[in-house]
């Protein structure tokens, strides 16, 4: 589910309004200030200022589990695509989510999502060479790496 600027801020609170908004689990989630500033800084005023749909290479997008009605992942694109038409995503799991399968799904789904788009041809992410739980969600997902950079790999996957 793709937030709007105004779920976003609402989001952003923590307060369980969200959950109760949208009739979700309150599970007691909190957002980090380094995140809560990236929100407001850069990611609230980029959805503001977008046309059209383009609000979702920006927004977050959580990941709700249908039977719990818990938000169990977050994940999204950190812009809108670049000159060769690619976007880079960027994902988490809450912690007691972990090793479920979700983003493995979740990812998928943002590739179908932009299979979709004429303005993406490719989907880019980073990750840590350690991270592999990331490295295994973007292999299954038929990401192919393409670059390192000290300690980060850099995957791709074409969409079209």
């Amino acid at each position: 589910m793709p937030l709007d600027h105004r779920q976003l801020r609402l989001y952003l609170r923590a307060n369980n309004k969200f959950e109760k908004e949208f009739r979700l689990s309150d599970t007691g989630r909190n957002i980090s200030l380094p995140v809560k500033e990236r929100v407001e800084f850069f990611i609230l005023p980029q959805i503001k200022k977008a046309t059209g749909d383009n609000y979702l290479f920006y927004t977050f997008w959580i990941v709700i589990e249908k039977t719990s009605l818990n938000i169990v992942a977050e994940l999204g694109f950190k812009g809108k695509p670049n000159h060769q038409k690619e976007i880079e995503i960027g994902y988490g799991t809450f912690f007691s989510q972990l090793n479920k399968g979700i983003m493995t799904e979740a990812v998928g789904g943002m590739i179908d999502w932009a299979k979709a788009r004429t303005d993406v041809d490719y989907i880019l992410a980073e990750t840590d060479e350690k991270n592999i739980a990331s490295i295994r969600v973007l292999q299954k997902n038929n990401f192919q790496q393409f670059d390192k950079i000290d300690d980060m790999l850099w995957w791709k996957i074409s969409v079209q």
